[in-house]
């Protein structure tokens, strides 16, 4: 793979060339990309969406706060920008005629920062339970009995719904009135598309482009065209399917940094972990970077784990830079295995600070009750909305399906041209609702009145 391409300024439907040397200085194409994604109702809606902790439950506790969503995603996308940048600055260096062509590091921070921004846009409520719910629906009799009027790709889209290729689908997918959706960059698209392949075949190498899957069906001919516009290069393990774009690679680890570091902080100021368990780890981390004098006259833990974790996103920052730097030409010519994080010098303290985040936080029965109760809430509303979208393509709704379908935005019910097309719309609509959203529909469909 080559930079050039890889940084293509081209956007959906554009009939000439974009080029760096004539781009606007005071608001580059790659920053429109960031605030398109941050304007959008569908990042909006990330503020009312779980990141672990459940906000009516963490409102109990005296000291509240915890990470939604939306805060989640403005963090990883401040740490991938400082990534990008410090990165860029190199690659300018190796390749001079990205300079000729007009690229400065910045844009390397604007790409990263905004498909960081998105990371998590197309992911449904209730956290990955909520993933997993809608997938287990289509594997279920009442999904299940769509799967003979499926291909096998279009029925594992749904059984194996992911929120990565959700989230291509609402950055890029057409809709009446609205081409190319929110029309981002080639680049920033690409450096947002973790796994730059279909829903089949599931796992067909170790390589972590092939992790999970990044597109669906409904997305196929343009997700090709963007591949060939960025010269990805071709994964042998299955076709239609490339090794990832190589600022993926930062976007994966600015996420990896913040929720490995940022949920244990919360984790620690909600009391679900002790203070001196974190400081033991965290400094086993920062020990050759903290300032002691400083830190001993922080009054709270609050400040102390805030220092802390600073410290440590600090030092992971310069960890990943160098390992991406180190690993470039294996990223350029897809042969890059694995994460960088992995590769890490502080994986063991990552490592302990993740088993004590499942342990005492991600498993907490807070947690836990929320899983399950959004587990049966998703159920039920693709249940109704999957009805009520196949009945309105064959033309044969019901009273109940045309009052449901009135609450149903009028995106998920245009186009629909086939069963998938239907399944996919109850899928998306499903994915698209905040907690309380899904809350107050779950009860409107048990005839509750609220």
């Amino acid at each position: 793979m080559n930079w050039s391409a890889l940084l293509s300024l081209r956007r959906y439907g554009d009939q000439s060339t974009r080029l760096r040397s004539q781009q606007d200085e005071t608001r580059l194409g790659f920053e429109v990309d960031y605030d398109r994604i941050i304007f959008s109702k569908y990042f909006r809606s990330l503020q009312d969406k779980t990141q672990v902790m459940p906000l009516v439950v963490s409102g109990t506790h005296h000291k509240s706060f915890a990470h939604t969503r939306l805060t989640h995603s403005l963090e990883v996308s401040v740490v991938a920008r400082s990534l990008g940048r410090s990165v860029g600055e190199v690659i300018l260096q190796r390749h001079p005629d990205l300079q000729k062509q007009g690229y400065r590091f910045n844009d390397f921070g604007a790409i990263v920062a905004a498909a960081a921004l998105a990371h998590d846009i197309g992911n449904p409520p209730f956290g990955h339970s909520g993933e997993k719910a809608i997938g287990h629906f289509f594997l279920e009799e009442d999904g299940r009995q769509y799967q003979s009027k499926l291909s096998e790709a279009q029925y594992n889209d749904l059984t194996r719904f992911e929120g990565n290729a959700n989230g291509f689908k609402l950055l890029s997918a057409s809709r009446l009135g609205v081409p190319g959706s929110l029309r981002l960059s080639y680049a920033t698209l690409g450096a947002f598309i973790k796994y730059p392949k279909a829903s089949i075949p599931h796992r067909p190498s170790s390589h972590i482009a092939d992790k999970k899957f990044g597109y669906f069906q409904s997305e196929k001919d343009f997700f090709l065209e963007l591949a060939r516009e960025l010269e990805l290069l071709e994964n042998p393990s299955s076709t239609d399917s490339f090794y990832r774009h190589p600022l993926v690679y930062l976007v994966e680890a600015a996420d990896d940094i913040c929720y490995t570091l940022i949920d244990f902080e919360d984790a620690v100021n909600l009391g679900f972990i002790a203070e001196s368990v974190a400081q033991e780890l965290l400094l086993s981390m920062t020990d050759k970077v903290v300032d002691y004098e400083k830190f001993k006259l922080l009054p709270s833990t609050a400040d102390r784990m805030s220092y802390l974790r600073a410290l440590g996103i600090n030092v992971l920052l310069q960890e990943v830079k160098k390992l991406f730097l180190d690993a470039e030409n294996a990223i350029l010519s897809g042969t890059q295995p694995n994460d960088l994080i992995s590769a890490s010098a502080y994986t063991k303290q990552i490592n302990d600070i993740s088993k004590l985040s499942v342990t005492h936080f991600y498993k907490a029965s807070e947690v836990i009750d929320k899983e399950i109760a959004g587990y049966k809430m998703l159920s039920d509303i693709l249940k109704a909305s999957s009805d009520a979208l196949v009945h309105l393509f064959e033309g044969r709704c019901s009273v109940y399906d045309k009052l449901l379908l009135s609450q149903i935005p009028e995106e998920y019910k245009s186009n629909i041209d086939s069963i998938y097309d239907a399944l996919m719309a109850s899928s998306c609509f499903t994915a698209s609702l905040s907690d309380s959203q899904a809350i107050a529909l779950s009860k409107t469909l048990r005839g509750l009145i609220h």
